[in-house]
């Protein structure tokens, strides 16, 4: 299970309707709504700056939230929407969708890599190249990964991994169908220029 699901805190928006929503921009919050799992819809509140913060770091509509909301069961989320406004592209309103534990969702899992201490490449000096550090996975809400594992134990200097290369965790598959690359691992800075020179000096000499 994932160690580090950021918190979100919110608190209940008392009324409905545009009046209320614009009431609540005016106090500092941007007003949203939480639905699904076969719950009633909850309108909510959310500080203006806190999530403009969260938007401005990226992903946040592939970043699993754990809901705090005071006086209701923590509830863990992902957002479905973010309007804004249209001339100063500010939040404006937020959708978030509960989540049930069978829910299936997208998230960016961090890749680990092991074995570069023993890996006979990096032994000779080559060096590890990682081409992605977190891979867009379809995990299921109750079961997600902190990282996935990529072992070059094995690798030697010219070796390229790719996600078929990763076991994945039952019941995760990755979100694009290729076999994208991961990481590889590259001669050491300076090996192809002296390579380079040493052939130069056989040519001259012949």
């Amino acid at each position: 299970m994932a160690g580090e699901i950021p918190d979100l805190i919110a608190t209940v928006r008392a009324g409905t309707g545009k009046g209320a929503a614009r009431q609540a921009r005016r106090d500092g919050f941007v007003p949203g709504i939480v639905y699904g799992d076969d719950k009633e819809p909850m309108p909510i509140n959310l500080p203006f700056n806190v999530l403009l913060k969260r938007l401005k770091a990226g992903r946040f509509l592939s970043t699993l939230f754990n809901l705090k909301v005071e006086g209701q069961d923590d509830v863990r989320v992902i957002c479905r929407g973010v309007q804004r406004d249209v001339v100063k592209d500010l939040p404006t309103h937020v959708d978030f969708m509960r989540l049930h534990r069978n829910s299936r969702i997208n998230l960016f899992i961090p890749v680990e890599i092991v074995g570069e201490e023993v890996s006979p490449g990096i032994k000779k000096g080559g060096v590890v190249t990682h081409v992605r550090t977190e891979v867009e996975l379809i995990v299921t809400a109750a079961d997600i990964p902190d990282h996935i594992t990529l072992d070059i134990s094995k690798g030697t200097i010219g070796d390229v991994y790719h996600i078929s290369d990763i076991e994945l965790p039952k019941g995760t598959k990755a979100v694009i169908d290729r076999d994208f690359v991961i990481a590889n691992i590259t001669a050491p800075a300076g090996l192809g220029s002296s390579d380079d020179e040493e052939t130069e000096e056989a040519a001259a000499e012949e």
